[in-house]
């Protein structure tokens, strides 16, 4: 296939300081030979790399990035700590090494002491965990990896790249019964809110890659924060301010699968003092986003913690405007993660812009929805994927509004598949783009349900997920099926079984009319809808 059609060439990234595109033979901007898996749900992942760090031997190398890091949430049970688990990892002699955002205050309910924690309690193990504010101002460090490098045993790298933060309320299944390790969000979702999560398994040469990234923000010599007091206060506590050397990078792992996998970025031209890896920012997610979405032509299924911002979502509705055919399924939150008084109208404006854009530009082939449980309980969906035409699939830390796609730093992958797949129609399809799509989908439908979860199994009248899905108008209309029937035994008072499914169609709340009143000039004046202020907007975007 044709990867230059979908990806980022190298002059297109936009950044030529990065390593990223100059580390292969002629320069090439992707890695080909991946396996790539998607682990969707915080419990999948969470298994996964427990026993892929308890694996590590003396000598392996474990890096790690993140927004926010709580060293007690457990992986798997009591005694799978995370904390716990990367300290006996050090004490064993692996070599770990972590970045973590330093946040901002706890009563701006952020996690600067929990970020603190984790990175003292891996010290005295050995391990070395920095705080990392080298942002622009209002920004953060959003990229969640995890790299594990095998010292002698190249084959068992292996990267991971997504959505899900080592952090409370992550570890969740497909049941959606919530973390019980939980921290609060609007009070809709209840004391443990039900989580909607994917992260990505990557294993052959782009494990290099995701190191290379590692290495490039930990390299960098920028001071870790500009502020002065808090300078002035890590000196006086003695506190680690400075990343110890790392060893040279071993060759990337060897070709093992099928897929081609891009990495995109998001930093912004930090002021004063540039990335050197990215001295003018990088826009590369949005970039790609935009090059693929003009070559959608059926189906754009996207789940997205926010669609968010009008100029963001201007690729997808052009992309809608100039193709009568194509249709887009989007499955976002039903209800803002917070209550507050002013914060929930502005949060409910920037996502009443965004999708008035693309009702303008294709109608009712928009369909929205959010997700709940099977006890009611809405489901906070915190993925960030996105599949067109089956064909290209991105999955990663950004969300679809514009701190992401300008301002925080951010990390995503671009999946190409070199395997066709063979169930119609066709039309260029590859395996894992499809597959992709359709376990999401089987989910949300409750299509091909396994013991235990909480759901009826296939068999019990619920039917297996079969080909029809694979057709991008038959899947448009079963979101909508189901989410009319789950709808219709709502209004009708719950009369006889619950439907099968978990959509809902997204109706934003109703908002009194003070509150809508002050929250559109402040929403205006003084912040974007992602919470920045104005002011802190970038010169260009993408």
């Amino acid at each position: 296939m044709n990867r230059g059609a979908w990806l980022l060439e190298r002059g297109e990234r936009g950044n030529p300081a990065t390593r990223l595109d100059g580390r292969r033979p002629g320069g090439a901007a992707w890695t080909s030979g991946n396996e790539v898996r998607p682990l969707v749900h915080g419990a999948t992942y969470f298994a996964e790399l427990l026993a892929g760090i308890r694996a590590l031997r003396a000598g392996d190398l474990l890096l790690f990035t993140d927004w926010r890091g709580d060293p007690d949430e457990r992986l798997a049970g009591p005694g799978t700590e995370i904390g716990t688990v990367l300290c006996r990892a050090a004490e064993r002699g692996v070599l770990v090494k972590g970045l973590l955002w330093r946040s901002h205050l706890d009563g701006l309910h952020f996690s600067q002491e929990e970020n603190r924690c984790f990175g003292e309690q891996l010290a005295r193990a050995g391990g070395e965990c920095l705080l990392d504010m080298r942002v622009r101002p209002g920004g953060s460090h959003h990229q969640k990896l995890v790299v594990l490098r095998h010292r002698d045993r190249p084959l068992l790298d292996v990267a991971y790249v997504g959505g899900i933060d080592l952090c409370h309320n992550r570890n969740d299944d497909a049941a959606h019964r919530g973390d019980r390790q939980s921290l609060p969000l609007a009070s809709a979702y209840g004391p443990h809110p039900p989580w909607h999560d994917v992260q990505l398994a990557l294993r052959g040469p782009v494990v290099g890659d995701v190191e290379a990234v590692f290495r490039e923000r930990w390299e960098d010599p920028a001071p870790l924060s500009r502020s002065p007091l808090t300078r002035l206060r890590e000196r006086l506590a003695d506190e680690d301010v400075s990343a110890d050397p790392l060893p040279p990078q071993t060759p990337d792992p060897p070709p093992c699968g099928p897929h081609t996998v891009q990495l995109l970025r998001t930093y912004p031209n930090r002021l004063l003092r540039g990335y050197p890896f990215a001295p003018d920012g990088e826009r590369s997610i949005a970039r790609g986003y935009v090059k693929a979405l003009a070559r959608a032509r059926s189906l754009v299924y996207l789940e997205d913690q926010y669609l968010w911002s009008p100029r963001v979502v201007a690729g997808f509705a052009r992309a809608l405007r100039s193709h009568p055919a194509l249709r887009m399924i989007a499955v976002v939150p039903t209800v803002p993660e917070q209550d507050g008084w002013l914060t929930l109208p502005m949060n409910l404006i920037g996502r009443i812009n965004a999708l008035a854009e693309l009702r303008a530009a294709a109608g009712d082939r928009v369909a929205v929805y959010g997700l709940e449980n099977r006890a009611g309980t809405p489901v906070y969906v915190h993925a960030k994927v996105c599949v067109i035409d089956d064909i290209w699939a991105c999955a990663g830390s950004d969300n679809v509004n514009l701190r992401s796609w300008t301002h925080d730093s951010e990390l995503s992958c671009a999946v190409l598949d070199e395997t066709p797949d063979p169930r119609p129609p066709a039309g260029g399809a590859r395996v894992f783009a499809r597959e992709l799509r359709l376990e999401l989908m089987r989910e949300h439908l409750d299509l091909g349900a396994g013991p235990g979860d909480g759901v009826p199994e296939a068999g019990d009248g619920v039917p297996e997920a079969g080909a029809e899905l694979c057709d991008p108008v038959a899947a448009f209309e079963a979101f909508a099926a189901a989410a009319r029937a789950l709808d219709a035994w709502y209004a009708e008072g719950r009369p006889g079984p619950r439907p099968p499914g978990r959509l809902r169609r997204y109706v934003p709340q109703e908002l009194p009319p003070v509150r809508r009143f002050l929250a559109r000039p402040l929403h205006r004046a003084l912040v974007d809808p992602d919470g920045r202020p104005l002011g802190m907007r970038l010169r260009r975007t993408f």
